[in-house]
């Protein structure tokens, strides 16, 4: 990283790291809450004394926090694995994906050093690929790594599976979208052996033993687009989770490359409808190479690192009364509002707005959209 967004390495003790590690596994507890629980109360270790509270007040008893013994249990399934478990900030944390809106505070990572590159491309695509689309997939993976991109896929079957394979001598990254110890498709075991032979890596953000939901491929096609500067899109249809990843990728501020396809073919008809939406049409290596010339870096990224200070940031912060915790709730419904709009509305300190917001995600009653929205569950 370099300039503006150069950033000083965090480094956890492992105390800290227990105590991350407990937070993220903690009920309720994703990478947008993990972030404002560790900025208002400064460390792990207090936002885990504080979880219960948080929930009771936004109306939830009985939360599930992850204990100290789950916590370490996980840490040395890691060990067994030959895994590390590495933080947001932390030297071994994949670059690009720091300036995610909502990164994963967490990463397991298996391998060796592919991960940490700043110069990667996401190569997606259909499972049921053409030997041309395959072709393609290989070519593109095989230049690109000659000229010194990382390849990162989702080791599926087809466009995915094609594009490690090309890669292995020069470096590719695969994303699970179950725990770090459990393969999707299993019979891809020799492939993923080779890639961490060859000092690729393989990562994930789910728990140890964690076995993939449909829901949680779209959130492993984020990590996909978010650790690279670019996407390549091959044979992908109309319905295909590549499209998720292309999405993911505009969100990002990332690149997207589509390769057109016939018209005819229905494994087409996703990459052919980026390219009506602006993505660039790629027929060739050198399309990407040119656009990607001298990049190193997404533009417009967030900035996204977190501390570990110990210290209660925001303890000067007078406690919300439940006057406005019933303003904010009754403010709240099932559509979308805008968190600012909120604020200006309740006429109240930002802090303790966020705060209430806070303790309704705690409690699993609130649920946050993309432009820094949120709605109400009921």
């Amino acid at each position: 990283m370099t300039g503006a967004h150069q950033n000083k390495n965090l480094c956890l003790s492992e105390a800290q790291r227990l105590a991350w590690l407990r937070l993220i596994r903690s009920e309720n507890v994703g990478p947008h809450t993990f972030r404002d629980l560790l900025n208002h109360f400064g460390s792990a270790e207090t936002a885990l004394a504080a979880l219960p509270d948080l929930s009771r007040k936004g109306g939830k008893r009985g939360l599930r926090v992850c204990s100290q013994s789950d916590a370490e249990a996980e840490l040395e399934a890691h060990m067994k694995l030959g895994a590390a478990v590495v933080a947001l900030g932390e030297a071994g944390y994949p670059p690009h994906l720091r300036h995610l809106d909502g990164p994963p505070p967490l990463l397991s990572v298996l391998g060796g050093q592919a991960l940490t590159t700043p110069k990667m491309i996401a190569m997606v695509g259909g499972r049921n690929a053409s030997l041309s689309g395959r072709k393609l997939a290989t070519t593109f993976a095989r230049e690109l790594g000659e000229n010194g991109f990382v390849i990162s896929s989702g080791l599926a079957r087809g466009i995915d599976a094609a594009a490690h394979e090309a890669a292995l001598p020069t470096g590719t990254v695969a994303v699970f979208a179950g725990g770090i110890d459990v393969l999707y498709p299993p019979e891809h075991d020799r492939l993923l052996a080779a890639i961490l032979q060859s000092g690729g890596n393989a990562i994930s953000e789910m728990p140890i033993g964690w076995k993939p939901r449909g829901r949680d491929f779209p959130r492993r096609n984020r990590l996909i687009s978010g650790i690279a500067l670019g996407v390549v899109v091959i044979e992908a249809a109309r319905k295909s989770g590549s499209l998720h990843t292309a999405r993911f990728a505009l969100e990002q501020n990332r690149e997207i490359f589509a390769v057109p396809g016939s018209p005819l073919d229905p494994r087409s008809e996703g990459a052919n409808h980026l390219i009506r939406q602006g993505a660039m049409l790629v027929t060739g290596t050198r399309d990407i190479l040119e656009a990607m010339a001298g990049r190193i870096e997404p533009e417009l990224p967030f900035s996204a690192d977190m501390e570990d200070t110990g210290d209660d940031l925001f303890g000067g912060v007078p406690e919300p009364d439940d006057k406005l915790r019933q303003t904010i709730v009754c403010a709240l419904g099932s559509t979308p509002v805008e968190i600012d709009e909120l604020i200006r509305f309740a006429r109240a300190p930002v802090r303790q707005v966020h705060i209430i917001l806070l303790e309704l995600e705690i409690a699993g009653r609130l649920e946050r959209h993309r432009g820094n929205m949120v709605s109400l569950l009921f």
